[in-house]
């Protein structure tokens, strides 16, 4: 009798991703706020802050024209 296998093939290897983080959007205080709030985490060491951080820039929606108040 033959070992059968309790999974269907070998683990699946993702590829570890060190993209850059988003540049804040110049001229927007949103933007502003979050690129501070993610360097004070930074160096709190809280990356899932960090992260989170990074999400929200990457995510806020802007005009596609750039004007200072």
């Amino acid at each position: 009798m033959t070992n059968p296998a309790t999974y269907p093939g070998p683990p699946v290897e993702l590829p570890l991703r060190l993209e850059a983080d988003p540049a804040p959007a110049p001229y927007c205080d949103v933007c502003g706020a979050l690129d501070q709030q993610r360097r004070e985490a930074r160096a709190e060491g809280n990356l899932s802050a960090v992260s989170d951080a990074n999400v929200e820039i990457r995510d806020h929606p802007h005009n596609t024209r750039w004007q200072r108040s």
